[in-house]
This record gives C-alpha cells, structure tokens and sequence, in this order.
C-alpha cells in the first residue's frame, strides 16, 4: 500500500500532558504537508489549533480522557465545548465502571448525550480494548452500532495495551457495516499499519507514521 494512502487515514496524534502550544502547531504543520485525516489533540490546544490551521485540516480531540469515568453530564460539556471551540471530531472514552457492571442502557444513554453535544461533528467511542473480555467487547460494538456514532476505537493508547490485529478483526466482524474502526496506540511500523487497515480499519490513531514518512524523505534525500 502506498504510504500516501495510509498517511490519508492518520489521526495524527499528540496527546502528551506537557505538550506545548509550538508542538501542536508543528503537529498540524506536519499533518497538512503529509496528507494527514486529522490530527488528535487535547481540549485545551483545540481553539489554538483550529485559528492556526484554518479550514486546512480537521481538528479531532479527546473527551473523559483517559479513563473515562466521568459524568456522562460532564462527558457531554466537555464535547459541546470543544466543538464550540472548533474541534470537527470527537473522540470520546466510554465508562468502563459501567461495562464491568453491565449497565448497558446507561452506557448508551452517555454516547447519546455526546453524540448529541457534538452538534454534527464525527464521533468515535474509545472502547479500551485491553481491558474488556471478548463478551464485552462485542456488547460494545452492538452498542456503538446502535447510537449513531461513526466510529468504534480500540484503544486510548495511555492503558496497559494498545490496539491488536485481533481486537481489530472482532470490532469490524461485529460493528454494523456503517460503523467504521479506528486502531490506535502502539502502531509503529508501516506493515502494521498496512495490516490494520486490510483487517478493517478506516482510521489510525499515531504519530509514527508521519516520522516513518519523514526518515524516508531524508533517506531518498540523501542518496
């Protein structure tokens, strides 16, 4: 697969606790020049980034992140917020408290509070793969294909795993065709990438492949 392809599916990421204002703008610069889907920042950079870059590329950021065990209240300002401050997507983490507890129709109610807080824009519910059991994930893909969200997301990449080849292929098997996946944390190379995405995923969630892109720059530069 050509990298430009799999560039075109990066949420370009950058969601460290120090990052820096001059960082985030690096980051869009990066991801407009590579062809990037978006790039994935943290709430506070969202109305910074968005006056930096305009219309030129889509702003994505986090809500209850990263462990989602805040008020679905509180889940659902955090999103209307950001779109407010310009975010075009929304990556949201569940709470997993209530997966554990099974509380289904509660964890539905909060991805509809989001969904609706997020005005329009794209919504992808983080399902943090590494600390389900199967039963579980595939409860979650029914529900996320229940809710009107766009996207189903393995991982925050901040817990114990990131995303797997196998949690990518249960999530596609058991996610309604019109729900998409998204793979993030721990993509490193270009053939997991490539991987991922034959397995099913639509969207990437890393900064790798960017400087994978970029050491080839400098390799074919100086040969």
């Amino acid at each position: 697969m050509d990298i430009k392809e799999i560039l075109s599916r990066c949420d370009h990421t950058l969601l460290r606790v120090d990052c820096t204002a001059d960082e985030i703008r690096s980051l869009c610069d990066d991801a407009i020049r590579y062809g990037c889907a978006s790039v994935c920042i943290p709430p506070a950079h969202v109305a910074g980034a968005k006056r930096y870059v305009g219309d030129r590329l889509k702003i994505c950021t986090v809500i209850g992140f990263p462990n989602g065990y805040s008020t679905p209240v509180v889940k659902a300002f955090e999103a209307n917020d950001a779109v407010k401050n310009g975010a075009d997507e929304i990556d949201m983490v569940i709470d997993l408290c209530m997966v554990k507890d099974r509380c289904w129709d509660r964890i539905a109610d909060e991805i509809d509070r989001v969904r609706r807080a997020c005005e329009g824009r794209l919504l992808k519910v983080i399902i943090e793969c590494c600390l389900l059991t199967e039963e579980e994930k595939i409860k979650m893909c029914q529900i996320v294909s229940a809710s009107g969200a766009e996207y189903i997301k393995t991982s925050t990449g901040f817990s114990k795993g990131g995303a797997t080849f196998d949690d990518v292929a249960l999530l596609r098997a058991h996610c309604a065709p019109e729900v998409k996946v998204k793979a993030a944390g721990g993509i490193s190379t270009i053939e997991d990438a490539e991987r991922f995405i034959a397995l099913g995923a639509e969207r990437l969630g890393t900064s790798r492949i960017v400087r994978l892109a970029k050491e080839a720059e400098k390799a074919e530069e100086a040969e």
